[in-house]
């Protein structure tokens, strides 16, 4: 029995057709997974598939490739696009922000949800493409 063959994805950076790309990925027969990894695996790519949307084309939207390929501890996922790269070309630490009573923030979460679902996150920006890939663990 061979692998299964790898999922890629072109995607137009914007909030409609990120979660369009992501509804009909959710729903392919052939995204190996149970039904808490298919929705790990969903939170984690709604967080970088709409950072970059927003943060990595601002002025226009852009294009987002994504490629995922099963693994023997998870989902191997690569990102690439072409937009403005991460501050300081490293990959947020992913801290939540502060909360107190009085300031509960409505976001902030994104990089603390993204690390903590995931493993072996590399980023790299070279000749204006920036490259993301990260394994979303099979079980948590």
């Amino acid at each position: 029995m061979s692998d299964p063959a790898p999922i890629c994805l072109r995607i137009t950076a914007t909030p409609v057709e990120v979660r369009a790309a992501l509804t009909g990925l959710m729903t392919r027969p052939d995204l190996t997974g149970d039904s808490d990894f298919r929705q790990r695996l969903e939170i984690v790519l709604a967080e970088i598939l709409n950072n970059i949307a927003e943060h990595a084309y601002p002025a226009a939207p852009g294009r987002i490739g994504l490629c995922l390929s099963p693994g023997a501890t998870g989902m191997i996922c690569q990102v690439i696009d072409y937009g403005l790269p991460m501050p300081g070309l490293a990959a947020p630490a992913g801290h939540p922000p502060p909360m107190t009573e009085a300031n509960l923030p409505e976001g902030g979460f994104g990089w603390f949800l993204i690390r903590s679902l995931c493993a072996g996150l590399t980023y790299r920006h070279r000749n204006g493409q920036n490259d993301l890939t990260l394994i979303v663990p099979w079980h948590q």
